[in-house]
């Protein structure tokens, strides 16, 4: 085995925005169950983002992929015998699961006679059986269970929306989420035996009447233990309960926290570890079964963005903030892996901006340049999601602008989570359209406040956020001076049809039927509508593998702008839903500054 390096030593004369991007970082390792020395963790350590196998026990690691387009997607065998990774296309997210040895080998299918789709779960049961979710435009959803020398036998099928959640620990009960009754937002569960006899089955949704989700957390880790710890909407937020699907028990844990509340078992079930997340930050707790008692787990003030609790009872998290880089830390002290090399240099801290909107207080998060004074040029970095948010939490994009001179502000529009599930559930129907007017509330507060240049206001984002942003330069054209849409949904009904699956069933979820069923609702929060009001310049980069927001209705949308004589600029990318590779990520951020600068007079060469 070879220790991970660093591809990207020591620049001196980098700018600070770009060594963000190059510094090694990894993700928070998994670990094998019966294996705990074994673990997997992804890094870029080599320029592109890739799955790595770490031996504790002897520190040595190994690159596990190795892929033009880069590899994220994998999972140890209970037994740390080998690492699972998901084979796609340039990232086109269709593909199927190959299989090496831990120790380092050549890759085999692990699921042979399954053929490529879009992935919808996987659980590996101890035995070598393993239950496989797969997600197709013909056939929806398919659960198959996968034993050695045997073909794979299909336990589930349903048109809509599915997919694998756990396998219990001795390997008999399989959790699956579903959406049969079509509201792909809020889904039931079902668990099943391995022959897909049902066992027991939980719908907070009553057939679809009712918008309550559910998801599944995980199987109790013990033999024989019949405790589903599961994820409930009841009391108008995400908190965890315990569902027993032999008896039909549910225990309340009432954990009195705000926010969205997870939680997973300690390794010998005698705790959960509880993770919260509340206005734009997380912490960690310990939830005592036997005491019915919560106790904070102290980790500094930002976001914890993962965290796992070992069998010594430690608990390893990764942590940021917006102003420090992340770490892999853990209760027991130190970091847990630093990778050698570059390290990322500190941005600037996160304020705290509430603003009343149309449908009540609006976080927002907003950055400056340290000691600068208003108003600033102002981007306004829309997430994606939508059921997502922005934390206090490092990312090297939106630190970028601010080494260049502008204030960044993200807002957490209705749609956003960490705020309850009315906040959450408040876009449907008037899709984009929701979104829009509370990030005009927020805008007209930079503006009003004195932190904003109202002729220098850039609306931004991928994905959701590239949506978001292609629809508000048409639908509140006066507003924005400039527009920058990553990776978008540009013309919504063309890119209905031509999505991956699981999305469209989103989309009819959130607008409340298809293209044809509800035409004006379509064409209301479509961008395409509004394309000829649009004054701004434009630049959209879009990855030509993309299932998510496919390149054909960018297109459409671009040769619209074209016809007009719009400015505009277009960069296409050969990958999917953004890039792995670190030098692609740092051209793309490269080019919207340029295009900012071009057509704004503003940033210049940075620190």
């Amino acid at each position: 085995m070879t220790e991970i390096t660093d591809s990207t030593p020591e620049q001196p004369g980098l700018p600070d925005w770009e060594k963000r991007f190059r510094a090694p970082r990894v993700s928070l390792p998994d670990w094998a169950e019966d294996a705990p020395d074994r673990s997997l963790f992804v890094s870029n350590a080599t320029g592109t983002y890739e799955l790595y196998a770490w031996d504790r026990a002897s520190g040595e690691q190994r690159q596990a992929t190795d892929r033009p387009n880069g590899t994220t997607d994998g999972v140890l065998s209970p037994d740390g015998a080998s690492i699972w990774w998901f084979s796609d296309t340039d990232g086109d997210e269709f593909g199927v699961w190959m299989r090496q040895p831990f120790a380092g080998g050549d890759d085999e299918p692990a699921a042979p006679g399954l053929e490529p789709s879009y992935p919808a779960g996987l659980a590996i049961g101890r035995d070598g059986t393993s239950v496989v979710g797969r997600s197709t435009d013909e056939d929806g959803t398919t659960i198959h269970v996968v034993r050695t020398g045997a073909d794979p036998s299909v336990i589930y099928r349903h048109r809509e929306s599915a997919g694998v959640g756990d396998l219990s620990h001795d390997g008999t009960l399989i959790a699956i989420e579903h959406t049969e009754h079509g509201d792909a937002m809020h889904s039931a569960l079902r668990v099943v035996r391995l022959d897909g006899d049902p066992v027991a089955e939980l719908d907070d949704t009553k057939g679809g009447t009712q918008e309550l989700g559910l998801e599944v957390l995980g199987f109790a880790p013990v033999d024989g233990d019949t405790r589903l710890l599961i994820g409930h909407q009841r009391r108008g937020r995400w908190e965890p309960m315990i569902w027993d699907v032999a008896s039909g028990e549910e225990t309340d844990l009432a954990i009195d926290l705000p926010g969205d509340v997870n939680a997973e078992w300690y390794p010998d079930g005698s705790g959960l570890l509880v993770a919260q997340s509340f206005e734009a930050r997380g912490e960690l707790f310990r939830y005592d079964l036997a005491k019915r008692e919560l106790v904070r787990i102290e980790t500094p003030t930002g976001s914890v963005s993962g965290a796992t609790a070992r069998p010594d009872g430690a608990v390893e998290y990764l942590w940021s903030s917006a102003a420090m880089p992340p770490q892999v830390r853990s209760t027991a002290g130190g970091v847990v892996l630093d990778p050698p090399g570059m390290k990322a240099p500190e941005s600037v801290p996160v304020e705290d901006a509430w603003v009343e909107g149309p449908g009540g207080r609006i976080h927002a998060l907003v950055q400056k340049p340290a000691g600068a004074t208003g108003p600033l040029p102002t981007v306004f970095e829309i997430h994606g999601g939508p059921t997502w948010h922005d934390s206090d939490a490092f990312a090297a994009g939106p630190a970028a602008w601010i080494d260049h001179g502008y204030a960044v502000v993200r807002v957490n529009y209705r749609g956003s989570t960490g705020y309850g599930r009315q906040w959450t559930d408040a876009l449907k129907h008037r899709v984009g359209l929701i979104e829009l007017e509370d990030i005009a509330a927020v805008r007209e507060w930079a503006v009003v406040s004195g932190l904003a240049d109202p002729e220098k206001l850039i609306l931004a984002g991928g994905s959701w956020g590239g949506y978001l942003t292609l629809l508000g330069l048409g639908t509140q054209p006066e507003a924005w001076a400039l527009g920058l849409a990553a990776v978008p949904v540009a013309d919504y009904v063309t890119a209905y049809h031509d999505e991956m699956e699981a999305l469209k069933a989103m989309d009819r979820t959130l607008l409340g039927g298809t293209p044809e069923e509800v035409p004006e609702r379509f064409e209301a929060s479509s961008p395409l509508t509004y394309v000829d009001a649009v004054r701004a310049p434009v630049y959209i980069s879009a990855g030509v593998n993309d299932p998510r927001c496919p390149i054909r209705q960018v297109e459409n949308y671009v040769d619209r702008l074209a016809a007009r004589g719009a400015v505009h600029e277009v960069y296409r990318y050969d990958a999917g839903h953004g890039s792995l590779v670190v030098e692609e990520r740092i051209k793309q951020v490269r080019l919207e500054i340029a295009f900012a600068a071009e057509h704004l007079g503003q940033g210049g060469a940075a620190r």
